[in-house]
């Protein structure tokens, strides 16, 4: 709710809004009792292993088998003030390993 004199947010207060700047009161309207609250939602993170194919090479050695090229991408699996996370398939064994 925002104040109509000058346009400042209203907490509620009782029975009221109350205008955090200027102090004008209103009162609280049937609709206005209303909870709004919010869920999280779950989030299911897709590989796509398949299609290798269309995600780009790099000229990096495999420590399994020494090949000198891999498939990558980059992956925020820290926290977001930390860099990504390589993440490389070998192009020859499959054999998957991440840089951090």
């Amino acid at each position: 709710m925002f104040c109509p004199d000058c346009g400042a947010l209203m907490k509620p207060s009782g029975e009221e809004w109350v205008c955090k700047k200027c102090g004008l009161t209103k009162k609280k309207d049937e609709d206005d009792n209303n909870i709004v609250s919010s869920q999280k939602e779950e989030r299911e993170t897709v590989v796509i292993e398949e299609e290798l194919d269309t995600l780009p090479k790099t000229k990096v050695r495999c420590p399994n088998c020494d090949n000198n090229q891999a498939f990558w991408r980059l992956e925020q699996t820290r926290a977001a003030d930390e860099p990504e996370t390589r993440i490389y398939r070998c192009t020859e064994c499959n054999h998957t390993w991440r840089e951090y």
